[in-house]
């Protein structure tokens, strides 16, 4: 397993981590599974494991993953020292709905709830989910702030934010960590300058739904450009793709989610996956239809 820096003043973390999401959403696996689903990650190098209060059925389920990856954690036998652990707030899962809330009382709420629901005394990495538009964005940000100066977190994030967005940020707080999509479907990060602004600012780019999500991501093994690499690479075009999206800059770490332990190491495989130039090319240049 390849490693990278997870931002300013911060550890080397594995290239891939495990997203916590599919574990607690709609169609997730029982408890038994999930919980060997992250063991496996574990096991296999994974050093960074990214979570959110939201991650649940609706606001009656609040803090599921976190729970989950916190009970997790605690049973397995490995080095929790190695570990890295983010969670997310400003966002609300009234009747099962996405709906944003950057107020500073409510990200305290919910720092002081993920810092329940994961056991610990201090969050690694706490991740602004979105910005809110009703709520003034330096607003939330000082929120983060002050959470930090509190010692209740140690390193901030941003998720779903431009590059005049971080920019912003960056005169009050450190970033750590952008978290915003990438994946050869929706390639905005990329063309938008976020990817690229963060390389340049040594901030760790952590790239969600990087095969697609769950709809796109089972249009990929029947994908032409992806079955030809396949062959000559020797690997799948899950791998592939998680490969070309670590490709895409230096402080890349992608964040795939995983339902089933083989599609948990299948992911960590694709950290030693290598993709020349003609490969990426061939990837750069097909075709990803959302339809």
């Amino acid at each position: 397993m390849q490693h990278r820096s997870l931002g300013p003043d911060a550890p080397l973390v594995s290239a891939i981590g495990l997203g916590g999401m599919p574990l607690s959403i709609t169609g997730r696996p029982n408890e038994g599974t999930a919980m060997e689903v992250v063991h496996a990650s574990l096991d296999a190098g994974v050093t960074l494991i990214d979570t959110a209060d939201v991650y649940c059925l609706d606001d009656r389920d609040i803090g599921h993953n976190e729970r989950l990856i916190g009970d997790a954690v605690a049973r397995w036998r490995g080095d929790r020292a190695s570990l890295v652990i983010a969670t997310k707030g400003g966002l609300t899962r009234p009747g099962g709905r996405w709906e944003r809330d950057g107020r500073p009382r409510h990200l305290r709420s919910a720092c002081e709830a993920s810092l329940r629901a994961l056991g610990v005394q201090r969050i690694d990495l706490y991740q602004l989910h979105a910005p809110d538009p009703k709520v003034p964005f330096m607003e939330s940000i000082g929120a983060l702030a002050t959470l930090q100066q509190d010692g209740k977190i140690r390193w901030i994030g941003l998720s779903n934010v431009s590059v005049e967005q971080i920019r912003q940020a960056q005169a009050e707080i450190t970033v750590v960590t952008v978290q915003n999509r990438l994946n050869p479907f929706f390639r905005e990060a990329l063309e938008e300058g976020v990817v690229d602004y963060c390389g340049r600012q040594g901030i760790g780019f952590l790239a969600y739904s990087p095969v697609g999500g769950g709809r796109l991501n089972k249009k990929l093994p029947d994908h032409a450009a992806l079955q030809g690499l396949a062959a000559r690479v020797a690997a799948t075009p899950h791998e592939l793709v998680l490969a070309w999206v670590l490709a895409q800059g230096e402080t890349v770490i992608a964040i795939p989610g995983a339902r089933s332990v083989d599609h948990a190491l299948s992911a960590t495989r694709a950290a030693d996956v290598t993709l020349d130039a003609d490969a990426l090319c061939v990837i750069d240049q097909a075709e990803f239809s959302r339809d």
